[in-house]
């Protein structure tokens, strides 16, 4: 497969079409060969040969019926939380012979779960040509809010994965005096920016809701067999002073860092690829501790009192696997 390059705006906001952060398909058109959820798996999607349902092959996504009467498919989808769009993806990987010839996405901000027919629809992608078997990526310039989005596809057909990358509406001002939000919490906007390893397992899993699953759903890096260690950084939710690390080794047992600490900065601006390079230079934020196999670490008393900040940098010695970081603090 060929795929798109990756735009800016994936790295930079939260994809809030994702199941694991709690999206649902909520109602769609038709989805004979292949459910609608499946189409939000966080997974990249998957092709197994000879695999085959009560309908037919197996795909990995969402897939409508032939369509034999006028018209378009369509799905809708309530996202994990009401956000700013900044760009979406359209995915039709494995999909060749059967994938949509061209599709288009609008956008409400509705308070219900499922938004009633007498909705009124705002267009964000004007009806587009796709390509079977390739990532589709659009920059969406757009600053109201939206809660859903309909995903149409023209005729019918099968898309892999929908991504809805967006920038989370959070009510910062009613939580101006709390001392515990989650500064690193990917639905207050946290994001993961980049780590110098992730064999195993996506830094992105560092930041997502509750305890992980399984060793799969966090950070992994592969064996280092050179000096070094490893690390992530991550950009904070929000400006705000640090109080409580919680740095958890859910289901990492042969293979959890022996150590770890942690780096902070407040920065005005910094280009990407910076950042690896400049964050060695960061101040202290957390000294090197001893870690332990799956379970969770709180740390206070050790934490510098460096002040506001914006970036963190996660370190672990020598490499292994960490399943959720939280960084509690109050927003400045």
């Amino acid at each position: 497969m060929n795929e798109s390059p990756t735009n800016e705006f994936c790295k930079h906001w939260i994809n809030l079409a994702s199941a694991k952060l709690g999206a649902v398909a909520v109602r769609s058109s038709d989805e004979f060969f292949a459910p609608m959820q499946r189409m939000l798996n966080d997974q990249p999607p998957q092709f197994v040969d000879g695999k085959y349902d009560a309908h037919g092959k197996w795909m990995d996504g969402w897939e409508t019926r032939r369509k034999r009467v006028a018209g378009y498919d369509w799905c809708v989808v309530k996202l994990a939380k009401a956000g700013v769009i900044h760009g979406l993806e359209i995915d039709t990987t494995h999909f060749t012979g059967n994938y949509p010839p061209a599709a288009s996405v609008e956008a409400c901000h509705c308070a219900d779960d499922e938004p009633p027919p007498s909705m009124q629809w705002r267009q964000v992608l004007a009806k587009t040509d796709l390509r079977g078997d390739r990532q589709a990526q659009f920059a969406i310039n757009d600053a109201q809010v939206y809660t859903h989005v309909r995903l149409n596809i023209f005729p019918d057909g099968g898309i892999a994965r929908l991504r809805v990358y967006a920038e989370p509406k959070v009510d910062w001002d009613a939580l101006a005096d709390e001392q515990r939000v989650d500064l690193s919490a990917t639905l207050n906007g946290a994001v993961a920016l980049c780590c110098n390893d992730q064999h195993f397992g996506s830094i992105h899993n560092l930041l997502s809701p509750g305890r992980a699953v399984n060793m799969g759903d966090g950070w992994e890096t592969r064996r280092r067999r050179e000096p070094g260690y490893d690390w992530a950084i991550i950009a904070l939710a929000h400006l705000g002073v640090i109080k409580k690390i919680e740095v958890d080794t859910a289901h990492f047992k042969g293979n959890y860092p022996d150590c770890c600490s942690l780096q902070a900065a407040k920065l005005a601006e910094t280009a990407p690829q910076d950042l690896p390079q400049q964050s060695e230079t960061w101040e202290q934020l957390l000294p090197q501790m001893k870690l332990e196999s799956d379970r969770i670490h709180q740390f206070e008393q050790q934490i510098a009192p460096l002040g506001a900040v914006t970036h963190v940098r996660l370190n672990i010695y020598p490499d292994g696997g960490i399943s959720r970081l939280r960084l509690f603090g109050a927003i400045r």
